[in-house]
């Protein structure tokens, strides 16, 4: 099993790597990619929409935006094409009761991966977002079932 910390981004071959994890998604988005037919598979753990509303010099594995990019590049050193990619997401709760369209950093990061990847034209297959509850993600990359648990809720397989 490999962790994917908070603003990160993994990218593993299938045969070596069979679990990818990443916890503690509330505003944040898990994002799963793989290309079964090359064997290669990531996880990016993102926290905000867009990199241009960032600080200089902020770690560009926080955003939508730069993150799925970084994924998909380590992916693709790898031998993945993303005409073959697929993903699955899980997160984007507002977690903290009702706010304004621009405080709700999880609506806003769902679109902004949303778009990302349609930008990229990589399906979202499956996705598990919103709401109002935090979510750890496993991706077993070996299957490309992405189990979704949250506490005190059912397991969601995507």
């Amino acid at each position: 099993m490999l962790t994917v910390g908070i603003a990160d981004v993994r990218a593993v071959y299938t045969k070596d790597e069979d679990l990818l994890v990443t916890y503690a998604l509330g505003s944040c988005v898990g994002i799963c990619l793989y290309d079964r037919t090359a064997g290669v598979a990531g996880l990016a753990h993102i926290m905000l929409p867009w990199s241009k509303e960032s600080y200089k010099g902020d770690d560009p594995l926080r955003y939508a935006d730069t993150g799925i990019t970084e994924l998909i590049s380590r992916m693709c050193a790898m031998g993945a094409e993303r005409s073959r990619m697929a993903a699955k997401t899980a997160g984007g709760a507002q977690m903290f009761g009702y706010a304004s369209e621009a405080f709700n950093i999880g609506d806003r990061n769902i679109n902004a991966v949303n778009k990302v990847l349609s930008a990229y034209g990589i399906p979202v297959v499956a996705s598990s977002v919103g709401g109002n509850h935090a979510r750890t993600l496993y991706f077993h990359t070996d299957t490309c079932i992405a189990e979704v648990k949250t506490a005190m809720r059912e397991t969601i397989n995507l």
